[in-house]
This record gives structure tokens, C-alpha cells and sequence, in this order.
């Protein structure tokens, strides 16, 4: 528990803050569209990338120096489009947003731009392979303190998949909708912002 319990809060404090991964997993939840295969995809993705680290792979980054340029580049460019998506669908309002309405109603689509969300954001590796990877070098048991930040990532992002219907009656509302692909693009770009001028 020693090492388990501080990998479990230090994922999941990473994991908190909103980001691209996460309001795809929102929106998915609300819409009740593929939702288990989402934050599966989610959790192992972040499983691969937090035992990549804990195993000591963090030194890519250091070994590969147009690694991180071209990450950052790569994942800007994608932000960029899918916030131009979501402001899109933001200025069309009503019938789109609904939440029975039109969403990604393709397995693979869902899938791969959510890998796409996922493995070309450099911030995942940041927290992941290089952050995550550092700290457990600091407790006794690096297994367990890799063991307690996986399971943090899937009680999260299940927990944001499956919890999202109890927000269902306020985005009945197609306005709501609105709101919430404004709010997805104005992050979007303001991630990509952050990555280009970092």
C-alpha cells in the first residue's frame, strides 16, 4: 500500500484535469455510444503508456530529441481540427446535439479518433512515461506503485463513462449541447496553443 496508494492518487490527480481524452469521453457517456469500448481503450492506452515509464523507458524522449518536436507539432495540428469539429457542431446547434442525435455512430471511427486524441498528445507521454516513470523510481515497490496508477486510470475513465448518463437530463437539451462542444473547442485550441508557443 505504500507504493500503491500514492500511484493511485497521483494518476488520477494527472487524469482530472479536462483534456481532449476526456470530453471525448464525456460527450460518448452522454450520448451512451460506445461507451464501454471507450474508456477500455482509454484505460489500456494509459496502462501501456504508465508501464512503459515504471519500466524506465522515459529516457525516449531524452535518446530521441525530434521526438517531443514532432509530438508536439503532430498533436496541435489533430487539437486544432477537432476543436474546428466541435465549434462546428457548437454553431449548428439543435438537432445535431441532441443526445440521441448525430454522434460518432461508428465503432472504428470512435475508436481511432480516440487513439488519435490519446497517442498524439504529447502531454500523455509527459505524465505517463516521463512523470509517472520518474516518481516511482522514489518508492520501494515500483511494480505496485505502477499497479496503483493503472487502476486509478480505469476507475476514472469508467467512472466518467458510465457517470455521465446522470448528467443526461441537463443535456436533453440541445442548447447544453451547444455549450458543451463550445467549451470542447475553446480546450481543444487552447491545448494546441499551449503546445505551439510552450
Amino acid at each position: 500500500m505504500t507504493s500503491f496508494l500514492p500511484g493511485f492518487a497521483l494518476s488520477l490527480t494527472l487524469i482530472l484535469a479536462i483534456g481532449a481524452q476526456n470530453a471525448f469521453v464525456l460527450r460518448q457517456g452522454l450520448r451512451r455510444e460506445f461507451v464501454f469500448w471507450v474508456c477500455l481503450t482509454c484505460a489500456v492506452s494509459d496502462a501501456l503508456l504508465i508501464a512503459a515509464g515504471v519500466a524506465g523507458f522515459g529516457a525516449l524522449a531524452e535518446a530521441l530529441p525530434w521526438f517531443e518536436t514532432a509530438m508536439r507539432y503532430g498533436g496541435a495540428a489533430f487539437l486544432i481540427w477537432y476543436g474546428v469539429q466541435n465549434a462546428q457542431a457548437a454553431w449548428r446547434g439543435g438537432v445535431a446535439l441532441q443526445a440521441e442525435g448525430q454522434g460518432i455512430h461508428s465503432l472504428r471511427r470512435a475508436i481511432l479518433t480516440l487513439l488519435a486524441l490519446t497517442w498524439l498528445n504529447p502531454h500523455v507521454y509527459l505524465d505517463t512515461v516521463v512523470l509517472l516513470g520518474s516518481i516511482s523510481a522514489q518508492y520501494p515497490d515500483r511494480l505496485w506503485f505502477g499497479i496503483g496508477a493503472v487502476t486509478a486510470s480505469f476507475v476514472f475513465f469508467f467512472a466518467l463513462g458510465y457517470g455521465a448518463r446522470l448528467l443526461s437530463p441537463l443535456f436533453a437539451k440541445p442548447r447544453s449541447w451547444q455549450v458543451l462542444d463550445a467549451i470542447i473547442a475553446l480546450t481543444m485550441w487552447a491545448i494546441a496553443a499551449k503546445l505551439l508557443f510552450m
